[in-house]
């Protein structure tokens, strides 16, 4: 793999389009002032703050508002980078999987890493543009870096080769929690969503992913709680709340048993 194949570039154009002649993986950040992306002829709005990993055999365009600042980044990256030792055990990597699936690999990433992302990706396209000494082996971890931001968000893995029906349950599923994690705690809410018994859901996402279906939902409180905490003003009692715990104990209870730490505590962190 050479450096040198890898290309990144600011969304800045009333339309962006695949480029037509190069066979590369595209990784879209789109960060705001977008009207809709168009995949296959399909599109979708409302996609601030998100990550599209579109494979070569996406079409696609980016529609932009008329406004001269940037909307965020593409990152092109050849084939060969994504089998790069450092990557290829990375789940984000592994995503040519959903061409399987009738999803688009849309990405939310987690609140309060808006900031880190585009400063990881301005550095990547100052390194790209440079001669500095080590440039390589920084370029090499920054991608890592954005990788694993990714990755939380992302973590199908491709090689269930005989049952993805399974694979695409626990997308939905995941799909499911961002959608409903502060109104149902309990994976037999989302199992009664998603037509199927808690014990099969559990079964699928323990085989794709290796860990159990509640602990999916945690993740999610989890991370959103200790955004709230650590970025808003707003009061304890009004994130417990806000977040579907029973009372402001229950939650404190709950993050203390998750993370040992109390709300206070991960607010002054």
């Amino acid at each position: 793999m050479t450096i040198q194949t890898i290309k990144i570039s600011p969304i800045l154009k009333k339309v962006t389009s695949k480029r037509s002649v190069e066979d590369y993986y595209t990784l879209c950040w789109i960060q705001n002032g977008i009207k809709h992306i168009e995949i296959n002829k399909i599109k979708y709005k409302n996609v601030s703050n998100s990550v599209f990993f579109l494979t070569p055999d996406f079409d696609w365009k980016i529609h932009k508002n008329g406004t001269s600042a940037s909307s965020g980044y593409l990152l092109y990256l050849p084939k060969s980078v994504l089998e790069y030792p450092a990557f290829k055990n990375l789940h984000i990597t592994q995503v040519r999987f959903f061409k399987s699936i009738d999803e688009i690999p849309k990405i939310n990433l987690s609140p309060g890493i808006e900031k880190r992302v585009q400063s990881i990706l301005e550095m990547l396209d100052e390194l790209l543009s440079t001669n500095s000494p080590h440039r390589e082996e920084a370029i090499l971890s920054l991608l890592n870096t954005f990788f694993v931001y990714c990755d939380g968000k992302c973590n199908i893995k491709t090689f269930i080769s005989d049952n993805n029906q399974k694979a695409a349950l626990v997308y939905k599923f995941k799909k499911r929690i961002d959608k409903h994690f502060s109104e149902y705690h309990e994976v037999s809410a989302y199992a009664q969503l998603l037509y199927v018994s808690d014990k099969y859901l559990n079964e699928c996402v323990k085989e794709v992913l290796g860990t159990n279906a509640k602990s999916l939902i945690d993740e999610k409180l989890i991370m959103t709680a200790r955004h709230e905490l650590k970025f808003t003003d707003k009061p304890i009692k009004e994130i417990a709340y806000q977040l579907g715990f029973s009372s402001p104990d229950y939650f404190s209870y709950y993050l203390k048993k998750h993370t040992n730490l109390s709300p206070r505590q991960i607010r002054k962190s």
